[in-house]
């Protein structure tokens, strides 16, 4: 009998966790829970002889990894997998997953949620501004992007994307132009909507030179990772343009220095809440027990991103 590992720090909630396992005891596999731990070391001990795990944002680490002597596969249940050492997985022939989607309408709505509040000033008492007839731009165009841009269009928005890896028709199809560049997609739209992943080309991409093109009354929305904000940069844009603002999904590390100085052109979210909700939650974690006995039964990689 295989054995999985649900190793949840922040952990699922139990209509997710009782799924879970309702898909793992059909197949026949057993079910560890570890939740809310606070120490590495129960985590290493928990791990020593189970088959596969389940994450959420816990640190996958080369320690972690060594210490599943058995282990075949990790499953990150979210989109992003920067969580995960991918390169301590494939050295020891561990595969590992994101479980891409499940999550996506979760962020896109927190996306226009928080477009909505800083239109209306947080809802401070003074008059707004409204989203119908102002240009959007998605910055990656993805399961995420697209959720975004189908929403957008429902409110009136006229809708601009750029990313390189996407099929231009597929785009088109859903109303949105492409643009051919990054520099493009900011100086057109008043809005962006950031959905790009945080690896090696993108940590700190998001900076003055690029911000400085936004139109008047400019907005950067970050459901995406802060790590992509180059935030030297994003000071400097705050300081010389009065009219941008800028939401996020977790705080900069300059969040004192931009509450200090830049009041009510900002906010963000107490914590990471792009797949806070109850049916993502749920989804997230089914769809990795799913693919982790697709997997070991029938060799189905298609969500490797190792």
């Amino acid at each position: 009998m295989a054995k999985v590992l649900v190793a949840t720090e922040k952990p699922f909630a139990p209509a997710a966790v009782a799924q879970i396992k309702e898909v793992l005891d059909k197949a026949n596999y057993e079910l560890v829970l570890l939740e809310k731990y606070t120490d590495k070391s129960v985590l290493l001990k928990a791990v020593e002889n189970v088959d596969a795990m389940i994450v959420r944002s816990d640190k996958v680490t080369k320690e972690v990894i060594d210490a599943a002597k058995n282990l075949k596969i990790v499953i990150r249940a979210g989109a992003g997998y920067d969580n995960l050492d991918l390169e301590a997985c494939t050295a020891a022939n561990v595969v590992a997953m994101n479980t891409p989607g499940q999550n996506s309408n979760a962020v896109a709505e927190l996306a226009i949620g928080m477009m909505i509040s800083i239109a209306r000033g947080n809802y401070n008492g003074k008059a707004g501004t409204e989203l119908r007839g102002k240009k959007l731009g998605i910055h990656a165009y993805g399961n995420v992007g697209r959720f975004v841009a189908h929403i957008a269009r429902g409110f009136g928005m006229d809708v601009y994307a750029y990313d390189p890896y996407t099929d231009k028709e597929l785009v088109n199809k859903d109303g949105v132009v492409l643009l051919d560049s990054v520099g493009e997609l900011y100086s057109t739209c008043q809005y962006i909507s950031l959905h790009i992943p945080a690896n090696d080309k993108t940590i700190k991409s998001i900076g003055f030179d690029l911000l400085k093109k936004l139109p008047k009354n400019g907005i950067l929305v970050n459901t995406a990772r802060k790590e992509v904000i180059d935030e030297e940069g994003l000071l400097k844009i705050f300081a010389e343009r009065e009219d941008f603002r800028y939401v996020s999904d977790l705080a900069p590390e300059c969040k004192d220095e931009i509450v200090e100085k830049f009041e009510g052109r900002f906010f963000f979210t107490p914590k990471k809440m792009g797949a806070q909700t109850a049916e993502a939650n749920i989804n997230a974690g089914v769809a990795g027990a799913n693919q982790i006995i697709d997997f070991i039964e029938n060799g189905n990689i298609t969500f490797k991103v190792n």
